[in-house]
């Protein structure tokens, strides 16, 4: 795991640093070289349970999104669609390992954050409004499961996985905000380091 943990963390931080001041092609080659990276380290992880393998699915379906990214802006509804798909296989996996539990201040807090965010960008999301809110109510769903894994069962497993979600949904939260409200200084690297790291704990917790 070593050599690719080094091999995704440098195309990563390869694509952070142009988000943040590089070239755009450099952008345009690291971003789905990261994803493909972290794709081939699920891939070499041991599956001890078939579960294992939505996260396969889910980064799948992150790469799908981002290329569609590239695409025109008609084509935005289909990469929305594509990463809200990512985050539900990522909650099935975390949804999957545990029995019924239920802490509640996680999910207050979830709805706190969300109902913020939504009041901040509301009013500038037009068509694709509908879409963006159930995208995040996915995200804010897929977090509520890695946290009440880890409640239910505190283990490294868990705690990676609940850190890779928190990071993806923080990641998502800079994304909005600068994409839909007012952009600010180191918002696309901040936003794409979150992207990544959450990525990979997620991955890593096959490993644990």
């Amino acid at each position: 795991m070593l050599w690719s943990f080094i091999a995704v963390f440098f195309s990563g931080w390869l694509y952070v640093d142009a988000s943040y001041r590089g070239p755009a092609w450099q952008r345009w080659v690291f971003k789905p070289v990261t994803l493909l990276l972290l794709l081939l380290l699920a891939w070499q992880a041991p599956m001890f349970e078939a579960t294992g393998y939505l996260i396969l699915a889910g980064l799948l379906a992150t790469l799908t999104g981002d290329a569609l990214m590239l695409l025109p802006t008609q084509r935005m509804l289909y990469a929305i669609g594509a990463f809200f798909l990512s985050h539900l296989l990522y909650a099935l996996y975390f949804a999957s390992q545990m029995t019924l539990s239920f802490f509640w201040p996680l999910p207050l807090a979830l709805l706190v954050i969300g109902a913020i965010l939504v009041a901040i960008i509301w009013t500038r999301l037009e068509i694709f409004r509908w879409p963006i809110m159930t995208f995040i109510g996915m995200t804010l769903v897929m977090v509520w499961l890695a946290g009440e894994l880890y409640f239910f069962r505190p283990t490294s497993n868990s705690l990676s996985g609940f850190v890779g979600a928190t990071l993806l949904l923080l990641g998502n939260i800079v994304w909005l905000i600068s994409h839909y409200r007012r952009r600010f200084t180191g918002d696309s690297a901040i936003a794409a380091a979150c992207y990544f790291a959450g990525h990979f704990m997620i991955v890593r917790a096959l490993y644990i």
